[in-house]
């Protein structure tokens, strides 16, 4: 399935599931309600009836699409996770990391798919990565590799957006760098785990004003999701909703300084998730 949060019009945010271009509005399926996050735990069971629902319909259109995962506890990403990323941050000086490097996304970073990107006024290093996002489904904790896939609900886009000055200069930690407002895009929608054959062969691709900027599969990943799962359960328990960005390939724009400016498009797509698509503006300062 393909499970959306969505508005219609000024009204509050609903729970909608995703039939080609029409959402079916299913918050009034018993046990679900508006919130995406809370029914997790209990997807596997409330999913036949999530199926079967018939509720009132929506053209995609004509609603705005919410960021699918409400209020989620924990945003986490992985630092030079993919081979040839890899090398092109050690050629820009940035050492290899001889294990997983993670780092936090302040969770209010979070917008929706198609939310405007603000470019802050401190910088003008706004980088984008095309990223696999994971979503927990199910308490997580001391997790071994072979068993990870059973914990994930899903998956979604991510543009893990990163102020490359505050990233590597401004802060002894990643922190700050990856956590301004609006550069955490995710959706368009949850795409239930049992829809995807291989999370670790999708085809992902990012252009900026249509111009391809990352083009490569995730299986030229270092540490591959369920090894993340496995290193990050060894330290703390991973929570229903909680999400993992999984790393991004070579082509940011970094190592040539080809960095964003307002009125710049950035679309990012995998395979079988879909796609976000976000416009960057400049910050009007108070």
């Amino acid at each position: 399935m393909r499970l959306a949060r969505f508005r219609v019009g000024d009204g509050s945010a609903r729970i909608g599931r995703v039939d080609g271009d029409t959402l079916v509005d299913v918050s009034a399926v018993p046990g679900v309600g508006t919130s995406l996050r809370s029914i997790l735990p209990d997807l596997a069971e409330l999913a036949p009836a999530i199926r079967a629902a018939d509720g009132p319909r929506h053209a995609l259109a004509e609603v705005v699409l919410e960021a699918p995962i409400d209020a989620p506890q924990k945003y986490l990403g992985i630092g030079m996770n993919y081979k040839e990323h890899a090398e092109e941050a050690r050629q820009a000086g940035i050492p290899t990391p001889t294990s997983q490097l993670w780092f936090n996304k302040q969770v209010s970073c979070i917008v929706g798919p198609h939310a405007d990107i603000v470019k802050p006024a401190v910088s003008d290093q706004l980088d984008y990565e095309i990223e696999l996002g994971v979503v927990i489904g199910r308490p997580a904790r001391h997790v071994r590799a072979a068993d990870a896939r059973s914990f994930i609900a899903g998956y979604l886009v991510a543009n893990d957006v990163s102020v490359r000055d505050w990233l590597q200069k401004r802060s002894p930690t990643f922190t700050l760098g990856k956590s301004f407002d609006t550069h955490g895009p995710i959706g368009p929608w949850l795409t239930t785990d049992d829809e995807i054959d291989d999370p670790l062969d999708l085809a992902m691709r990012l252009t900026v004003n249509g111009e391809v900027r990352q083009d490569f599969r995730t299986n030229d990943m270092i540490y591959d999701v369920y090894e993340q799962i496995e290193y990050l359960s060894t330290v703390m328990t991973l929570m229903p909703g909680d999400l993992l960005a999984t790393g991004t390939p070579a082509g940011i724009g970094a190592p040539t300084g080809r960095f964003l400016k307002a009125g710049d498009v950035v679309r990012a797509e995998i395979e079988g998730l879909g796609a976000i698509e976000n416009r960057v503006v400049d910050e009007v300062l108070p």
